[in-house]
């Protein structure tokens, strides 16, 4: 309910109204953004059972179950008009374009990460992303940074050094992961208003589409192939991966819609720190003290990010209240 106050008048009965009072969260919202991150997390316990299919051959399998999965979701919600309006426009295809290649490659890191044994690595990718998606506002869109981001950049600078100090070496795994998912999420960016994220993924999957088929046609070829030769269940866990990708963009989609972004953005850490445990319970990977203090850093730096956020989001929202508008009842 609107605050009602009584102001002067003779005769009458005046209140003011907040005109943009914040509407009632959705109550699906945070199960389907928890959902999407539960998945996204869970993803390092699902790659070791495609074995022995390599990360390239998963990868190509990735990419074509993935553009089933988004054109069976299309025709099932009359959602073609999306793709051809994204087609028609050669800047927008040109942007899913590139952003085919770097999510590509992303996926590529992410599936060689987990099946070499650099779980926390993967981890680490994920967790320094919010880091470089803010310098790359700095960089790329010439934003200007609070002293609060600039510490917490500054904060996991020095923590990849302190890691690459201890692991003899830049830990590569994830500052690509964190390289390749921030510049995609910039392209994204800028057709994000115009694209919805089922035909964004149909349009970058169809792109990357002819190249996983003849790669998966080589396999074959050279008697290489695992699709078909080690069981239907080895097939099907394969052909798995196009709803194992689409499943929490579409989740993460519908809670973007429903939470307030102070939210999502704190959902996010979700995956990384599942990725993490994973890594270290699951997988036995070793956690150096250099790597603890380095890890210790980027959660500080991420601690920086999100109080700084939240307060900035909180001032933004209380500046764009509109004033008071007083109704007079007589």
């Amino acid at each position: 309910m609107a605050p009602v106050t009584r102001g002067p008048g003779v005769g009458a009965r005046p209140y003011c109204v907040l005109v943009n009072s914040p509407p009632t969260q959705d109550r699906w919202g945070l199960p389907l953004g928890v959902g999407a991150f539960l998945l996204w997390g869970g993803m390092p316990l699902f790659f070791p059972l495609l074995e022995p299919a390599g990360s390239l051959e998963i990868i190509a399998h990735r990419v074509v179950w993935s553009l089933v999965f988004c054109a069976v979701l299309l025709a099932a919600t009359r959602g073609f008009g999306g793709l051809v309006a994204a087609v028609r426009s050669p800047r927008t295809l040109g942007i899913l374009a590139a952003a085919s290649a770097l999510i590509v490659t992303n996926w590529t890191v992410y599936v060689y990460g987990v099946l070499s044994g650099h779980v926390l690595d993967a981890a680490l990718g994920y967790f320094i992303n919010p880091l470089l998606t803010v310098l790359l506002g700095v960089v790329v869109l010439r934003e200007r940074l609070r002293p609060a981001q600039w510490v917490a950049v500054a904060f996991g600078a020095v923590a990849v050094v302190v890691i690459s100090t201890g692991v003899g070496g830049l830990p590569w795994i994830a500052l690509a992961l964190a390289g390749s998912f921030g510049t995609y999420s910039l392209l994204k960016n800028r057709v994000g208003r115009t694209v919805g994220a089922l035909p964004g993924l149909a349009v970058e999957t169809a792109v990357a589409t002819p190249v996983a088929l003849a790669y998966l046609a080589w396999l074959v070829a050279v008697g290489s192939s695992t699709f078909g030769v080690h069981g239907v269940g080895h097939a099907l866990l394969l052909a798995a991966t196009g709803i194992i990708t689409g499943l929490p963009l579409l989740l993460f989609s519908g809670a973007a819609r429903r939470l307030p972004l102070s939210v999502v953005g704190m959902l996010q850490y979700l995956g990384p720190a599942l990725q993490f445990l994973f890594g270290l319970l699951v997988f036995g990977e070793h956690m150096s003290a250099t790597r603890w203090t380095g890890f210790g850093l980027v959660w500080v730096a991420l601690a920086v990010l999100t109080v700084d956020g939240t307060r900035a989001a909180r001032a933004a929202r209380l500046g764009s209240v509109e004033p008071t508008t007083v109704v007079t009842r007589t």
